[in-house]
């Protein structure tokens, strides 16, 4: 006997672009549609009322939903069944049918890709739904895009959904739709887009507060040179990408200092409204991950939750640590994408992973907003991509065919790299050995703009900002920012001059101690400009870059900073 359908009167109010994308959809009622909303807008809500809808007025008789990961499976089901739609988690291939118990099943792309034909027999035998989930994952190899594809081309209907920025290679997705542009490329194209931008501005999800947080690392060669760098100076890719290794390397001082600050910054959201707040570190390998929960015990006194994707039980953790008032969990990619743990609200990315759709992934755990005024504050390293990543949460990106390659870009291949395994590795890390690293805060980004000027790890102006409430809105949070700059600019000014000692001439200051100098002046007059003006920080920001070119200041050059001074001294 099948079970009964859904019915819609009970179904839970929708937020408005859910309306909206709805009624877009029932009106259209075309095979295919891309839904593109923002982690924690509520995606998998949206899809339940559509599956609600088709299967109470009998467009459809079933439901297949398709994750990128076993866990989801669980959380799809659950959610489904709260709402009166029942999904088979445990369904195998090997089973063939689904019970008549359920209105159909969950399952990974992985097994579509394994037993193509057996999913298409079921989407055959039942007019069917299918809701591909995060369906960018649909790419991820020759055979779960073939794989997807012919399972689910006899579907009545096909609901894709993404809450993050697509691909960065050339794997066309099933089902998504390409329209070729001026420049000859072709884009993909949504129905239906819910950026975070949007959702921030309707109280959907929380603002995130970025601390950036540089230092001195020294490592040596595999030729027995050592060689030091300054977190966030401009350097060689593989310069960069060793300076960072460096600084994440569990047995330095890097590590424990941000760990240090983070704990600091969960400690302050607990006792200002959020007492259940919790902290997630995202490691790079199984290796770093238990190091790291190690520091945490050393540090706190109190153990952290470690979650490796192998272990049996993942998945069980990851659902107790979610419903327990714990403070730290530790894992490397398990919890990167659609899992719900809505009580993180701190992050640590310590992790080599920076393409935009991990990062994407991985801030997209800290923004699911509870109640008005929660705030996230992930701690990342000094690095120019991430802190453009940072600086960007708000840009909308579509999946782009033929698309020059970047030859100098670091992130993809070290992503690939920790996708093929968790185990610490590569050739990189065979080429040097880490030796030391230190931490000192080098910046705030928020909004796109940068606030802040660099203090040292451990300092009353450091945990200034870690002390900040955690219950703000948007506009309370660039202010509150806004006010630090201006009181940390003015402590500098009333600051005495040293004498000078006569002494050697002391060598130049160094590419990276420049730009620390210009961006603290930059940020000066953008403080000054807001105070005339009453612009806000961000659009002051986003001004000079319409002006004078470039990306935001956390990445800019020596000379497109001196030309963004120079202009706003103009205004």
């Amino acid at each position: 006997m099948a079970p009964p359908r859904p019915v819609l009167e009970q179904f839970p109010a929708l937020r408005a672009w859910q309306r909206k994308s709805l009624v877009e959809y029932l009106r259209r009622r075309d095979e295919d549609f891309l839904a593109v909303a923002t982690p924690g807008a509520g995606k998998t809500t949206f899809a339940l009322r559509i599956a609600a809808e088709l299967l109470a007025d009998g467009t459809v008789e079933a439901l297949t939903v398709v994750t990128p990961t076993e866990h989801l499976k669980t959380q799809w089901a659950a959610a489904a069944g709260a709402v009166g739609i029942q999904l088979d988690p445990a369904f195998r291939n090997a089973d063939v049918h689904s019970s008549a118990d359920f209105h159909g099943a969950v399952v990974t792309y992985a097994q579509v890709g394994m037993a193509p034909e057996v999913h298409r027999r079921r989407t055959m035998t039942r007019r069917t739904l299918v809701v591909l989930d995060e369906i960018h994952h649909a790419g991820d190899s020759r055979s779960w895009g073939d794989g997807v594809k012919a399972a689910f081309e006899p579907a009545v209907r096909r609901l894709m959904l993404t809450g993050t920025p697509f691909r960065s290679d050339e794997n066309p997705i099933p089902f998504v739709r390409y329209e070729r542009g001026s420049d000859g490329l072709q884009r993909s194209r949504s129905d239906s887009t819910y950026g975070y931008s949007d959702a921030l501005r309707d109280g959907v999800v929380r603002p995130v507060i970025f601390l950036a947080y540089s230092g001195e690392t020294r490592w040596r060669t595999s030729a027995g040179d050592e060689l030091a760098a300054r977190l966030g100076e401009p350097m060689t890719q593989d310069l960069i990408a060793q300076a960072w290794r460096t600084a994440l390397d569990p047995t330095g001082d890097w590590m424990p200092q941000v760990l240090r600050a983070a704990d600091a910054r969960l400690t302050a959201l607990r006792s200002h409204g959020m007492t259940d707040a919790g902290g997630l570190v995202i490691a790079s390998d199984q290796q770093a991950a238990r190091a790291y929960a190690k520091l945490i015990e050393q540090l706190t006194g109190e153990k952290a939750v470690v979650v490796l994707s192998d272990d049996v039980g993942a998945s069980a953790r990851i659902a107790l640590f979610a419903a327990s008032e714990q403070r730290w969990l530790v894992a490397v990619r398990m919890v990167s994408e659609g899992v719900d743990i809505p009580r993180l609200a701190v992050g640590v990315y310590a992790t080599s992973a920076s393409t935009p759709l991990f990062f994407a992934q991985a801030i997209g755990r800290f923004v699911r907003v509870r109640r008005p005024g929660e705030t996230a504050t992930v701690f990342l390293p000094s690095v120019e991509h991430l802190l453009g990543l940072a600086s960007e949460m708000e840009a909308e990106r579509d999946h782009v065919l033929g698309k020059p390659k970047d030859p100098d870009g670091l992130d993809d291949d070290l992503l690939e790299r920790a996708q093929r395994a968790e185990d610490a590795s590569g050739e990189l890390e065979k080429r040097f050995e880490a030796l030391s690293a230190t931490a000192e805060l080098d910046q705030v980004i928020f909004d796109g703009a940068s606030f802040g000027t660099p203090v040292l790890a451990g300092t009353p102006e450091e945990e200034e900002y870690l002390g900040l409430p955690g219950l703000l809105t948007p506009d309370q949070v660039a202010t509150l920012l806004a006010k630090r700059q201006a009181d940390q600019v003015a402590a500098e000014r009333r600051r005495p001059e040293r004498q000078p000692v006569a002494t050697a001439p002391s060598a130049p200051p160094t590419a990276g101690e420049r730009r620390v100098l210009l961006r603290r002046q930059l940020n000066g007059l953008v403080a000054a400009h807001h105070h005339r003006t009453g612009l806000p920080h961000g659009k002051i920001h986003a001004e000079l870059r319409r002006l004078c070119g470039g990306p935001p200041s956390a990445q800019a050059t020596i000379e497109q900073l001196k030309e963004r001074i120079a202009t706003l001294q103009t205004l």
